[in-house]
């Protein structure tokens, strides 16, 4: 579990969003959510390598958080189920 957190805090770059090139132009449209709107930049072509790095950087954060998630709520049930008392055999009826 550990070495998720180590490998997230070795992600130095991080941007949301998607990045691709514009039809007839010289330079690349990248598009993220902010505060519930779509807010879009122009992108130089000499940029976009880092660019998707991040993004990428950012998909891989994602990805481990949830693995980091999931351990944390697999660990926590199977405590739950410890602390469960123990059921009783049901009473017979007659």
């Amino acid at each position: 579990m550990h070495y998720l957190l180590e490998r997230m805090g070795r992600i130095g770059r991080m941007e949301r969003g998607t990045v691709c090139r514009m039809t007839g132009r010289p330079h690349y449209n990248h598009q993220t959510w902010q505060d519930g709107r779509n807010v879009v930049r122009y992108v130089p072509p000499e940029q976009v390598a880092d660019l998707q790095a991040a993004i990428d950087g950012y998909h891989l954060f994602m990805k481990l958080a949830q693995q980091y998630a999931e351990h944390i709520i697999q660990r926590t049930r199977r405590e739950q189920r410890k602390k469960r008392p123990a059921r009783s055999a049901p009473a017979s009826r007659k």
